[in-house]
């Protein structure tokens, strides 16, 4: 395709994508074959945005908020050119897309790649590889992803179908949260004083917080149905600190898929959904006109002891009505009953614990549960919080004015390199030097990891990765601790999707636990939450050459160091070797 055909037909298919939120997905793939070459560009600008009868300058990409969505089949090759207009460095990733060996396109600022500098142009290119589901992407740079993020809708090849019935209509349905003033200003002030950062003035849906916000009845977002449909919700949680509960009043939700993996189908009033998650839902409306109209409404789910944002985003699930008399139809509508669902408390963990057993892989011959039944490395770490000292003649806000916050992986917090870790990986790779690293396989010094902490609450800091030779079959424990409070934290592993195993509340016992692993159909995804004051067992194959980031998806814990990285080396084939860099790759 030529430089002038290339900006045409892209300008085309954002302008068709940015007016066709609601078209059903299958239609839009009708402009390309399976396994086609998609390009998209993505101009990050500013653009006023009003919420809340504030308005503020926000990074976008093409003026719009929240973001374009990207369209594919399983099969299809993106090249995305995203241009930087602002004064900001971006970095954006896809987040959930395997990235088989396309590593320089994962998009982690400092783990990947260099951020995109202001002026520069820089082309993710790669391939979709045995996914089908919804995913998303998002800015993977300081906070920016609060305004930078939209969905991908990734639809089964050309004549396959859904392991469910085909929906009438599909909706992509994203979470986020808003701030009136500048994310970047709040997590700059939070690192500089070490407290806890301001939170959040409302969450969102598809950008609206709707009518239980004040000043904000007009920027609500409303889900028009027509009774007797089936219709497919692809919802994402894009909220920077905030895990949340979600259900649409008087209707019933049947769970069929989660991080673009289908799950054996379970019903249930109320979902609940971490940052970095997706889930695939089918909603069945009712068969006849209701005579009403239903709130959908989505509130956190808390379980540590900092502040949050205690505030519900609303949207309307409203039917067309059965005639089309325009001025009558508008005062029915505002007559009719608006029905509210009930949400769990706030901080129940017992619903989070039995909604996400219910979990399970689909584990049939067209869709596998290829769980590792052997295992060449264990690991074990520990979540959680910590503390820094507070530097000399500074008064700082953390748990006391003598520390900051921190957050760690076995104790290490995370030190962001300047240059990229790919970058070296691959040079030292090329003269045949393996990079070598010193992260724990466990805590070095153990303890009771949910009892009472221990009195000295300071972590090391370092950037410490873990090395794993090609095709190694890895097991991982994740703890949480409770250092200045249990708490539960979404866990995101970039460049592969793991299998669920097994998860239970207190301090893993390694001679008992494993014993009630589940090894058949355990649920397939890439972001996890190790429960609050529990564990999470995961399993998955590390067939990917590269560097791939592992972090809490919690954007203020990630802020404090709650990261760390592995490096798989390359296979001997060819098809198992990470290729050289791009050469429009950024430069630092």
């Amino acid at each position: 395709m030529g430089a002038s055909n290339f900006l045409s037909v892209g300008a085309l298919f954002i302008t068709l994508l940015s007016s066709l939120w609601f078209l059903p997905e299958l239609a839009i793939a009708k402009h390309a074959d399976a396994g086609t070459t998609r390009h998209y560009q993505f101009d990050i600008q500013m653009q006023n945005v009003t919420r809340l009868c504030h308005t503020k300058s926000i990074v976008t990409v093409n003026g719009q908020f929240p973001g374009p969505k990207i369209f594919a089949r399983e099969g299809d090759r993106l090249v995305i050119k995203v241009v930087n207009h602002v004064q900001n460095n971006i970095s954006l990733h896809w987040h959930g897309i395997r990235q088989l060996r396309s590593g320089w396109a994962d998009g982690p600022a400092y783990i990947t790649q260099c951020p995109i500098q202001t002026g520069q142009t820089y082309v993710y290119n790669f391939t979709i590889v045995g996914q089908r589901g919804t995913l998303w992407w998002h800015a993977h740079i300081s906070w920016l992803r609060s305004t930078l993020y939209g969905p991908i809708v990734i639809l089964p090849q050309q004549n396959s179908s859904y392991p469910f019935a085909k929906p009438d209509k599909e909706v992509p349905i994203i979470f986020g949260e808003w701030f009136n003033v500048d994310t970047e200003a709040i997590i700059n002030q939070a690192l500089k004083t070490g407290g806890g950062p301001n939170v959040s003035d409302a969450y969102t849906i598809n950008g609206l917080p709707g009518p239980l916000y004040n000043c904000s009845a007009k920027d609500t977002f409303k889900l028009k149905v027509k009774p007797g449909q089936t219709y497919l919700l692809r919802l994402i949680n894009a909220a920077l600190n905030d895990e949340l509960f979600f259900s649409i009043a008087n209707h019933t939700l049947t769970i069929v898929d989660a991080d673009a993996v289908y799950v054996k189908p379970f019903t249930t009033d109320t979902l609940l959904i971490a940052p970095g998650q997706t889930t695939n839902v089918l909603l069945k409306t009712k068969s006849h006109y209701p005579n009403a109209t239903f709130l959908m409404l989505a509130r956190p789910y808390v379980t540590g002891q900092g502040t949050f944002d205690n505030s519900t985003t609303a949207g309307i699930l409203e039917y067309e009505l059965p005639s089309k008399s325009s001025s009558s139809a508008t005062n029915l509508l505002k007559k009719l009953p608006l029905f509210k669902p009930q949400l769990p408390a706030l901080n129940d963990t017992s619903f989070a614990t039995n909604f996400s057993k219910k979990l399970r892989s689909l584990a049939t011959a067209q869709f596998p549960a290829n769980v590792p039944q052997t295992v060449d490395r264990r690991f074990f770490f520990t979540v959680g919080l910590g503390t820094n000292p507070c530097p000399k003649n500074h008064t700082c806000q953390g748990p006391s004015n003598k520390t900051m916050f921190a957050a760690s992986i076995n104790n290490i917090s995370f030190a962001m390199p300047t240059t990229a870790l790919l970058q070296t990986h691959f040079l030292r790779q090329s003269n045949n030097v393996i990079l070598t690293t010193t992260f724990p396989t466990k805590p070095v010094i153990p303890f009771n990891y949910t009892g009472t902490p221990p009195n000295n609450t300071n972590v090391s800091n370092g950037t410490k990765l873990v090395v794993l030779p090609y095709n190694t079959s890895v097991e991982l424990i994740m703890q949480d601790t409770s250092i200045l409070g249990a708490e539960s934290h979404p866990l995101h592993l970039h460049g592969f999707n793991f299998f669920v195993v097994g998860q239970g509340f207190g301090n893993y016992n390694p001679n008992k636990d494993p014993a009630s692993f589940n090894l058949i159909d355990p649920v397939e995804r890439n972001t996890v939450g190790v429960p609050v004051g529990g564990w999470v067992a995961i399993r998955f194959l590390a067939d990917n050459p590269g560097v791939w980031f592992m972090h809490c998806h919690l954007e203020i814990h990630t802020s404090w160091g709650l990261k760390m990285a592995w490096v798989v080396l390359d296979g001997k084939l060819p098809n198992q070797k990470l290729p050289p860099p791009p050469s429009d790759l950024p430069k630092c």
